[in-house]
């Protein structure tokens, strides 16, 4: 299956998307339809993000060129925070601003903004009914058609939950100007020229911080992109720097073509690309990379499809979490496994130690996702009353493919269904069979049959298969 993969580390724009696609392959000149149908230009030049070359979209409207200065020189746009730059959105990934400027994140360094403006906000400022009909006006391919306004749906659902007004009747601001239209429908352009069967994104990072608006200051994500993620397949994920990186734009975009991977999947790559985005980092290159292959086993991807590692086994990314406990009862002890499932705990371990004064004590270790972290971590704190909880070295661990069977025994003269979790590489070979305890117990109850020799009859019968 031709598969498109982004890599979402760093966010995505409408800017960035463009420029990622057309590096992995995409023809520019499937663009000529917007062109002809807005007074805009698409121009894409080759820049370096900390080593990376990697290619920037610029949309150029003939009102920015005739402002440009005497050479009339193209700017970037960025796709700076869409829907929020009518209301003076002073931050997005790299976005326009108005002035020279940058600030420190929170490490104490500093990154650059681009102050390019190119074809922010020119032409008319639509309504979602507007931008609709222009969309249908432009004699788009009925797929790209298609594809366009599902993405404007995105962006318009977004808004008039925010706003609390009817679809019909939401102002797009900034989004419903030229440039967006441009960096929306030349996506589905490029896209359709790429052709892949299944699109797939890593988490998205949305970055950190707080982003003013005429309406106040607000913390990244902004509204309009967890709106959009309520309605998306795939991930958010908070950093990895202090700044905006996932636009409302960008957002629609993947949420419509999209499904969410939590690594790479596995590929046969043909060809790969990476988009720039507006920020420059001092160590973290600032781009969206693209890759499109075959998948490696012909057939669908996973929602979670992890890597593999050269032992056979699924490479997935974990945090550990620990705590020591000094004074927790043993029924909050007992209690923690389920607690903890609840908000995206893994595995959890409780392990006797010896704490300061020599006096008896616990070590509690959680493995749960990256992005449960913080909340695992908040259930810790508020079920033992610890006052820290460390987040340990480990940043993945390697695990079997898992599945369960069912299999009837013929036990005391009944029949039992007892389950059994068949663990295996990723080659298909079985290394582990073994029947679920409970199961077993329940039938061992029933049958007078040992629960011992339940369990040994139910894995050589899965074992038989």
């Amino acid at each position: 299956m031709r598969t498109l993969a982004f890599d979402g580390r760093m966010g995505a724009a409408g800017d960035m998307l463009l420029g990622a696609l057309v590096a992995a392959g995409a023809d520019p000149a499937v663009l000529d339809p917007v062109e002809d149908a807005l007074p805009v230009t698409y121009e894409f030049e080759t820049v370096e993000k900390c080593g990376i070359a990697a290619t920037r979209a610029h949309v150029v409207h003939d009102e920015a060129r005739a402002d440009g200065g005497e050479d009339g020189e193209a700017h970037g746009h960025d796709d700076a925070h869409d829907h929020y730059r009518g209301h003076d959105h002073s931050h997005g990934n790299g976005e326009h601003h108005s002035h020279d400027h940058s600030h420190d994140d929170s490490h104490g360094r500093s990154h650059g903004h681009d102050h390019d403006h190119g074809a922010e906000g020119h032409g008319p400022q639509r309504t979602y009914a507007e931008v609709v009909e222009f969309v249908e006006g432009m004699g788009l391919p009925e797929p790209v058609e298609s594809d366009a306004l599902a993405t404007f749906e995105v962006l318009g659902e977004a808004e008039s939950s925010v706003h609390g007004k009817p679809l019909a009747d939401t102002h797009f601001h900034e989004v419903g100007a030229d440039d967006a239209i441009a960096d929306v429908v030349g996506c589905c352009l490029l896209f359709a020229d790429l052709a892949p069967e299944h699109v797939v994104t890593t988490p998205l990072a949305t970055g950190d911080g707080e982003v003013e608006f005429s309406h106040g200051v607000y913390p990244v994500p902004v509204p309009a992109v967890v709106e959009i993620a309520e309605r998306a397949d795939w991930s958010l994920r908070g950093g990895p720097v202090d700044a905006e990186l996932l636009t409302p734009t960008g957002a629609a975009i993947l949420a419509h073509f999209a499904d969410g991977t939590d690594r790479l999947p596995p590929l046969r790559v043909a060809e790969s690309g990476y988009g720039a985005g507006g920020y420059d980092f001092p160590d973290r290159p600032n781009v969206l990379r693209a890759i499109v292959g075959e998948a490696a086993d012909g057939g669908e991807i996973e929602p979670a499809t992890a890597s593999t590692g050269r032992a056979g086994l699924v490479r997935d990314d974990v945090a550990v979490l620990e705590t020591n406990l000094d004074d927790a009862t043993p029924e909050v002890l007992g209690g923690l496994h389920g607690a903890l499932r609840e908000v995206g705990a893994l595995d959890v371990a409780v392990l006797p130690a010896t704490m300061k004064k020599s006096r008896p004590g616990h070590l509690v270790k959680v493995v749960c996702k990256p992005e449960d972290a913080e909340a695992v971590a908040r259930r810790l704190a508020e079920e033992t009353g610890t006052l820290g909880v460390r987040e340990g070295g480990a940043s993945h661990r390697w695990i079997a493919e898992r599945e369960f069977e069912t299999v009837e025994l013929e036990l005391g003269g009944g029949s039992f269904d007892v389950a059994v979790k068949v663990a295996s590489d990723v080659d298909g070979e079985v290394y582990d069979v073994s029947a679920e305890y409970d199961d077993a117990a329940a039938a061992a109850r029933e049958s007078g049959v040992p629960t011992r020799e339940v369990m040994r009859r139910a894995e050589a019968a899965a074992r038989e298969r």
